[in-house]
């Protein structure tokens, strides 16, 4: 039987149980979810949801959109849907089990906004040795394929949102449309390179590239900064 933890997110708005062993979401989930600029009615899908942190904490800002989480690990998807339970979220957001890159027809549609943290690790010496966290962290060449699906589901205007390995980003943006694309860094520290970044890309826009400042996570001591604690905390968002 696994091994549970029950981890808290923005302030303890979100309860989480995540496996012992495997992939296990943490900051980058929360930054994914604080770019993701759900309004309203908006439908959302996420790509890859692992246990559904990110999910849930666009659900605790937008309390009025809908989303839905696929995820390929029946466990990890198991534990979403016991996740967005304990945090009375079920009616509005959901999470079902299959393939990111091979969807189900009820999801071959159009959303609002899509979003996904996938897999970071391009080589295959790179990836774990536990089965979990390695299909959860290699992508074994496919990381084409993670974004050609999340843009062909989202509708014209509509966004999707990734957040990378900072080093891969040059990959990415020759996979992607040479217009409407925003770049937000996120450095560990101030005059420390940055280790991830959050790409969005508009569909069907026209305007060029944009790189913005980003956003400093830690202070000298280790502390988060303010704007970091904002959004960690008190669950605010990133205006891309």
């Amino acid at each position: 039987m696994n091994s549970l933890t029950q981890d808290r997110f923005l302030n303890g708005r979100i309860i989480a149980q995540q496996l012992v062993q495997g992939y296990r979401s943490g900051l980058d989930a929360v930054m994914l979810a604080a770019a993701v600029p759900a309004i309203l009615q908006d439908e959302v899908l996420e790509l890859g949801c692992g246990v559904g942190v990110a999910s849930l904490c666009l659900g605790a800002r937008c309390i009025s959109c809908g989303v839905t989480g696929i995820e390929i690990n029946p466990k990890l998807a198991s534990a979403a849907t016991t996740n967005a339970r304990a945090n009375a979220m079920e009616s509005r957001i959901r999470f079902l089990t299959g393939d990111a890159l091979e969807l189900p027809p009820p999801l071959r549609r159009d959303f609002d906004h899509v979003f996904a943290n996938p897999p970071f690790h391009d080589e295959a010496g790179k990836s774990s040795p536990d089965n979990d966290r390695a299909t959860a962290l290699a992508d074994r060449g496919r990381l084409g394929e993670w974004l050609s699906t999340g843009l062909k589901r989202v509708r014209s205007q509509g966004t999707f949102t990734v957040i990378l390995r900072a080093d891969r980003l040059g990959e990415a943006l020759c996979l992607l449309p040479e217009r409407g694309i925003v770049l937000f860094p996120l450095w560990p520290r101030k005059e420390e390179s940055a280790k991830r970044i959050i790409m969005q890309v508009r569909k069907d826009a026209r305007t060029p590239p944009i790189l913005l400042p980003g956003l400093v996570l830690h202070e000298s001591d280790g502390r988060y900064t303010p704007a970091a604690d904002a959004i960690l905390r008190d669950g605010a968002s990133l205006a891309l």
